[in-house]
């Protein structure tokens, strides 16, 4: 680029640019005068007049000396994982380095590029998903001038997810144009997710709406699977929205996936499949509490139900049963009838749980009853039983058709002594009382109160998770068929609720077992979780085992991955992965099986990969560049051009030729010198006198 030079005349008047017009203008009205009077000389006293204006005004001859500013041309490349498909990335490439030659040589022209990486990169990030590359283009156009831009050259398969409805403020009258990697006229089948519910009740359906697209037509096989499992199998036709609906099975996340078979012209396996999660929310527990003869601790239970406003409770205290008599005459009794045959057989399966409370057999509650508990219990019921000394005699619930469901079985005995209840060795890895407030540390004693009660029983299931008194067994809990049933050999646990002797954490021990019988995920003693924590994936292992077995991760495009677990605390298990691609990881250690979706759990980046070029096209036809595809011309010609014209074709491209410069230098050369103002003042002046004079 060469130096250049532009003269022009500039003035700096001595006078004000008004008082100079006042001037001109007074002599001006006086040279009329003079003429319309006939006055010799008037034309020589006006060259007198234009001479003292001229030299006020002070005029100069101004040279600048020029230094060409380059002009600035943006080229922004698509590297999202949409350019994977086919030989895009190849074709980009290519015409990657070729603009990069042809503009290099270029005089006066500066290049620069942007690379929208993949969406890898962007995992731990809130931002929008898909292909930003209007978003790319604009941030690295911050810092050039619009006066400097030349133009921009995006390169990309057109499958751009924030093109903006007006040109970019940043692109100025600079032409932007698009080079298109991929074919014409791809075809491939995915799968568009119209509607994804993301909370339900646990229980109860909720509803997808879904279609497929695929120009072949005709129908497509998918599958649905929640948690990592199989539930579904339909045939839908292409190109019709389905509604399909799911039952919420666990509270928490319920990762759903719907995936369509592959059809017979694919570009890419990836958008075959939708991911979603709906959160599972719990309706109002039903509780049914069965109390028998009353004693300090029955309003504690009470209380503590009554005080969670998700639990609707039915209370019922058997306050007199048939074979009681003590003369009181029945007209004078206020008692009501219990209505057994409503509660245990016909709304019996209406309740999610059971809680039988120092009740002892007898005469009200037939063994027919003691059976459809048992039974409800087997066909997935919940049942928790809190004794006391009536346990160990010959009432005891045990000897009922209820005692083929319990854990325990009472011994004859018992122990009416002074004890803090412990947390066994099972019970530390077990996630009811793992970490009990209070709770102390390992091998220490608690802090909690003591209990001065314990019924004397063998564990014949399940796991004895609290001990009492000479170690026997005082928190038990089983798996039943597809209940559960936990059983609490002691009535003193509201003595924690009194704070006697320091008192202890009877609601959260209440909480935490009313949780494990309802299933709770989270409580779970054998669970194995994966959880998305921005690009890495956090395995956890709940086991009541003391070793951990290995996890194999599936990723989303099929390979496998070991990882061992480390211990963090008894019965729980960690293992940390770092991950690069979004999409569905399944995980399996041979027992239990768990997914984690990882970015966004829908990319929009693979909703559609056809290469196209509709979404660009206005944007470019608005700043009047060009547009083509590499197929057809990997190799546009270039030129330059000035503001204002063309600036593409069907086989080139042109960048704007804007002549930017700065100035370098300045000469400075006054017009009217002093001297020669004063001699032709002098001459017009003296000629106007020689005039008058003749």
């Amino acid at each position: 680029m060469n130096a250049s030079s532009a003269v022009s005349v500039a003035f700096d008047p001595l006078l004000g640019w008004t008082v100079l017009a006042v001037l001109g203008g007074i002599g001006l009205v006086l040279v009329l005068l003079g003429l319309r009077a006939g006055a010799r000389g008037t034309i020589w006293r006006f060259g007198s007049l234009v001479v003292v204006l001229a030299a006020l005004s002070n005029p100069s001859l101004i040279e600048e000396q020029h230094k060409p500013i380059a002009d600035v041309a943006l080229v922004v490349v698509d590297d999202s994982d949409s350019m994977a498909i086919g030989e895009r990335r190849q074709q980009v490439q290519a015409a990657r380095e070729t603009l990069k030659r042809k503009l290099g040589q270029q005089e006066g022209l500066e290049v620069r590029e942007a690379v929208l990486p993949p969406a890898h990169i962007q995992l731990g990030s809130e931002r929008p998903g898909g292909t930003r590359l209007i978003e790319a283009m604009r941030s690295a156009l911050v810092e050039v001038p619009p006066e400097r831009l030349a133009g921009v050259v995006l390169l990309t398969d057109g499958q751009v997810h924030d093109v903006p409805a007006n040109l970019p403020p940043e692109l100025g009258a600079a032409p932007l144009h698009a080079l298109i990697a991929g074919k014409k006229g791809e075809r491939d089948r995915l799968i568009v997710l119209e509607q994804s519910p993301r909370f339900g009740v646990v229980g109860r359906e909720v509803t997808t709406k879904f279609r497929i697209e695929d120009p072949a037509g005709g129908t497509a096989p998918v599958t649905l699977s929640v948690g990592g499992d199989v539930v579904r199998r339909l045939d839908v036709p292409v190109g019709k929205s389905v509604e399909l609906p799911i039952t919420v099975g666990n509270p928490g996340a319920n990762v759903v996936e719907l995936e369509v078979a592959p059809g017979p012209n694919e570009l890419t396996l990836d958008n075959n499949r939708a991911l979603f999660t709906i959160n599972g929310v719990r309706d109002r527990l039903r509780v049914l509490l069965v109390s028998g003869e009353p004693y300090q601790g029955e309003r504690a239970w009470r209380n503590l139900l009554k005080s969670d406003p998700a639990v609707d409770l039915v209370h019922f205290t058997i306050l007199r049963t048939p074979q009681k008599d003590d003369f009181t005459p029945v007209r004078e009794l206020s008692l009501i009838v219990f209505p057994m045959r409503e509660l245990f057989e016909q709304k019996l399966k209406e309740f999610d749980l059971i809680i039988f409370d120092r009740y002892e057999s007898g005469g009200l509650i037939t063994r027919d009853y003691f059976k459809n508990i048992a039974e409800y219990v087997k066909g997935g019921g919940a049942l928790l039983v809190s004794v006391g000394p009536q346990f160990a005699t010959q009432r005891s619930l045990y000897r009922t058709p209820l005692g083929a469901v319990l854990p325990a079985s009472p011994l004859g005995d018992v122990l009416e002594t002074p004890f803090k209840p412990k947390v066994t060795e099972i019970g530390l890895r077990h996630p009811v009382t793992a970490d009990l407030p209070q709770m102390g540390l390992p091998g220490k004693e608690p802090d909690w109160g003591r209990w001065f009660r314990v019924v004397t029983s063998r564990t014949e299931r399940g796991n004895a998770i609290l001990s009492g008194a000479d170690d026997k067994p005082l928190v038990v809990l089983d798996r039943v068929g597809e209940g559960r049933v936990a059983e609490l050999l002691s009535d003193h646990l509201w003595l924690w609720n009194r704070g006697i002797d320091g008192g202890g954490p009877q609601p959260e021990l209440v909480r935490r077992v009313a949780h494990w019988l309802m299933k709770e995920p989270d409580l779970e003693e054998e669970a194995l979780r994966a959880t998305s924590v921005g690009g890495r994936i956090e395995v956890t292992r709940r086991t009541l085992a003391t070793t951990f077995p290995p996890v194999t991760m599936t990723s989303p495009d099929g390979s496998t991955r070991t990882i061992t677990l480390n211990q963090t605390s008894p019965g729980l298990g960690l293992g940390v992965i770092d991950v690069d691609k979004p999409g569905l990881y399944r995980f399996d250690d041979g027992t239990l099986r768990t997914v984690a979706a990882v970015g966004n759990p829908d990319p929009l980046e693979f909703s559609d990969v056809r290469a196209t070029e509709a979404k660009l096209k206005p944007l470019v036809e608005a700043s009047g560049g060009g547009l083509m595809w590499l197929q057809d011309n990997p190799d546009p010609e270039l030129r330059s051009v000035r503001p204002g014209r063309a600036a593409g074709g069907s086989d080139w491209i042109g960048l704007r030729r804007n002549e930017g410069y700065t100035v370098a230098g300045i000469n400075q050369l006054p017009l009217l010198p002093g001297i020669l103002v004063a001699l032709a003042f002098l001459m017009a002046i003296g000629s106007a006198w020689w005039r008058e004079g003749r």
